[in-house]
């Protein structure tokens, strides 16, 4: 019964599973206790839907998308299935140049898929107080990225959350508990193909 018990635990641990998202504050769930943020949520559902699947949040919050490239080595040792890449916002609010944050996703996802993993982008949009100018560019920087790395893009992160007064923390920027409940939800969708799990 004991080298039952043992196989089974070693059969689990084989088809353990992670999926990392590399964020900033957005996915570290800032203002919010840790289980409130997306990434928890969406472990709790995988709990049901398909267990085998391990999710890490490394998240932090202030983080560009070169804090993000500096540090993606680090995350990658933890050998991830599959990490979806959830920065820029920072970049954006900086005003930082779009061919930075442009030259950074995309070494972060070749890295990512030298590791071995399935790299995901996430696109995000800058609030309307923003030139046209450089939000139209900004934008465009995630579907370009996603297309010259033939990477699967999820439009944008806070769909259906953004600038919605009742989904928001008083900053305006970052999702309340309910926000992140309907950020889990999408990732969710946009995730289920790539975890095996029918839409």
């Amino acid at each position: 019964m004991r080298f039952a018990l043992l196989v089974v635990l070693a059969v689990a641990a084989v088809h353990a599973e992670t999926v990392a998202f590399l964020g900033d504050s957005l996915t570290a769930g800032y203002g919010l206790d840790e289980q409130q943020a997306y990434p928890a949520l969406i472990q709790h559902e995988l709990k049901t839907l398909a267990p085998q699947w391990k999710v890490v949040n490394a998240g932090v919050s202030g983080d560009t998308t070169a804090g993000g490239r500096r540090r993606i080595g680090w995350l990658l040792k933890s050998k991830p299935d599959i990490v979806l890449v959830a920065l820029g916002g920072n970049d954006g609010l900086r005003g930082l140049p779009v061919t930075e944050t442009i030259a950074n996703l995309t070494a972060m996802i070749d890295a990512i898929r030298a590791a071995g993993a399935t790299p995901l982008l996430a696109g995000m949009q800058l609030p309307t107080n923003y030139g046209d100018e450089y939000r139209t560019a900004f934008a465009n920087a995630f579907p370009a990225v996603a297309a010259s790395t033939k990477t699967a893009l999820l439009p944008f992160l806070l769909d259906g959350v953004a600038a919605d007064r009742s989904l928001n923390q008083p900053d305006g920027i970052h999702p309340n508990a309910e926000g992140q409940r309907r950020v889990a939800k999408l990732v969710l969708a946009f995730l289920k193909p790539h975890l095996g799990l029918k839409p």
